[in-house]
């Protein structure tokens, strides 16, 4: 098998929660847009071969981005879900190539991530035999409640993750797994959520607190905050 790496990007999604004129990824951020700033961080990883993203058919903002980075970007139409949209993309991805690469599936609107964690995450999976996430310790106190919103439960926090990406597994593997669930009707809401239904366990690793998903307006402006921070530690 290969040791090479590819990135796969669901863009498709509307970010209804966002309540702007135009999907998420395509709001200013920092002199550009949010997927621009995603995309160049991807790109720039050495490790990177390219770059399969998946936006929707009807997308007006995709042929207006203007974006030059250091490896190939291909395109194809994104689905009503995120698995769709990454089964078409890994579709495509098996077309590039003849082996079976590493996938590195990352949120389009996560423009903050850093090479650091991306190669925590290549130095973890690179050998193993399933793959797995990037994600973050939950450190609060959690609590459960009804619908109307009584609390019934405090959740023991020991071991709970907050679930990011990128999300790394390889090509065969995890398009067997999106398919499978697919086929019996599961919804999956991430790629590592595919692979534990086919009975595997992936291997979460701990990434920056600063890689943020962009999902409400007060996001952009602490995605700016963390840029500047991390351009500081530069």
């Amino acid at each position: 098998m290969s040791r090479g790496f590819w990135a796969v990007v669901p863009a498709a999604g509307i970010g209804e929660r966002m309540q702007s004129d135009r999907p998420k990824q395509y709001l200013q951020l920092e002199g550009k847009l949010v997927i621009e700033h995603t995309l160049q961080r991807l790109a720039s990883h050495p490790e990177i071969k390219g770059i399969v993203i998946a936006v929707d058919q009807e997308d007006e903002w995709w042929p207006t981005v203007s974006i030059v980075i250091s490896c190939p970007i291909y395109v194809v139409h994104g689905g009503k879900q995120r698995s769709h949209s990454v089964l078409n993309a890994l579709g495509k991805l098996s077309t590039l190539v003849a082996d079976d690469p590493w996938v590195l599936v990352h949120d389009a609107a996560r423009p903050c991530l850093r090479q650091e964690d991306i190669n925590k995450l290549l130095s973890a999976l690179s050998k193993h035999d399933v793959g797995g996430l990037l994600g973050i310790p939950i450190n609060d106190t959690v609590k459960r409640t009804s619908d109307d919103d009584v609390i019934i439960g405090t959740i023991e926090r020991r071991n709970l993750w907050r679930a990011s990406t990128p999300q790394m597994f390889r090509l065969a593997l995890l398009k067997s797994a999106l398919h499978t669930s697919r086929k019996q009707n599961i919804t999956v809401t991430d790629e590592a959520s595919a692979i534990e239904f086919v009975g595997l366990e992936p291997v979460m690793v701990e990434g920056h607190t600063d890689n943020i998903k962009i999902t409400v307006s007060g996001d952009l402006a602490l995605a700016q905050l963390f840029m500047q921070q991390q351009r500081g530690e530069g």
